[in-house]
């Protein structure tokens, strides 16, 4: 039977604990678990972190996390990554050359230094700070933001998903897949859960469409 929790898995990759406390200025249950069956039985799971795409890797396949993840995902369970849990979702990342869950056709490129902004400057990396989201196609996870709305980031890679698995780009020398997905599988390249009123309304959004909440 389905509970009403939030599952945010445990792969020892940071900021785990900062979206369980978004969730619960929600007011929405949510847990921080390593345990296949809670996993299961959440009525949505969430894949965040922060850190190197090979530690990551090398602490899923040790736990078998990574096979979960595969699970949930084939299982149709609503899902969202979130920054490294975005990127590993993908196929491969140049980040420590490592081979990712492959759940998506895709890969992760490092940005490239001689890049220019905007105003013709060479680009920071990591791309730390706001950037805006701009909406490729609609989808249910984005319902209710504004256009425009700025969000949180913290990456020295980026995102290439298959095309057709595009929502949502941001500029920074090239302009990126910051969103993308399919039906009840997200992933974002920001942190939502640092990003402020726009960033709660993302979550509160996978809480609604996880519980089948239409209010």
């Amino acid at each position: 039977m389905t509970s009403k929790i939030i599952a945010i898995m445990d792969y020892k990759a940071g900021n785990q604990t900062s979206v369980r406390r978004a969730f619960g200025h929600l007011g929405v249950p949510a847990v921080v678990t390593s345990d296949p069956k809670v996993m299961r039985d959440a009525a949505g799971v969430v894949f965040p972190g922060v850190g190197a795409a090979g530690q990551a890797m090398k602490t899923l396949k040790l736990t078998g996390m990574d096979e979960m993840v595969g699970e949930l995902v084939s299982g149709k369970k609503p899902f969202l990554g979130i920054c490294l849990g975005c990127q590993i979702m993908l196929e491969s990342s140049e980040e420590n050359e490592t081979e990712t869950l492959g759940i998506f056709k895709g890969k992760n490129l490092r940005f490239d230094p001689s890049s220019l902004d905007e105003a013709g400057e060479k680009i920071r990396i990591p791309h730390m700070g706001w950037n805006t989201v701009e909406v490729e196609r609609d989808f249910p996870l984005w319902e209710g933001t504004e256009p425009g709305e700025r969000f949180y980031f913290v990456h020295g890679y980026y995102p290439v998903p298959a095309p057709e698995l595009v929502l949502g780009t941001t500029a920074h020398g090239i302009r990126f897949a910051s969103v993308y997905g399919t039906e009840k599988v997200w992933a974002v390249q920001f942190h939502p859960e640092k990003s402020g009123p726009p960033g709660l309304k993302i979550l509160d959004n996978f809480r609604r469409l996880a519980l089948g909440d239409k209010s």
